[in-house]
């Protein structure tokens, strides 16, 4: 019941995350450079979706230019692909 409560928790979460990365209130790179732990496991893709006027086909654009596989976790980013996607920044203007 313990693992299923935190399971919970960690979904509320990212869910949270997800809709300030929409509203703008945060920022991509920020999240990207210091992850929280809520998202340490969460799909890189699905926290790049959740950025307004970014849709599945810039996604893999951007996953393909910065060599990323389609489903790496955020802590299983390497330095050099952080930084990649980070130079690549702001994704949801112009990538």
């Amino acid at each position: 019941m313990l693992a299923l409560a935190r399971a919970n928790e960690v979904r509320s979460e990212r869910a949270q995350l997800k809709q300030a990365l929409a509203a703008g209130t945060i920022e991509l790179a920020g999240v990207l450079n210091d992850p929280p732990a809520c998202v340490q496991t969460a799909m890189l893709r699905d926290l790049l979706l959740a950025i307004p006027k970014v849709g599945p086909a810039r996604v893999n654009r951007a996953l393909a230019r910065c060599q990323i596989t389609e489903n790496k976790t955020i802590a299983a980013l390497s330095d050099r692909q952080r930084a990649a996607l980070i130079e690549l920044l702001p994704l949801s203007g112009q990538a």
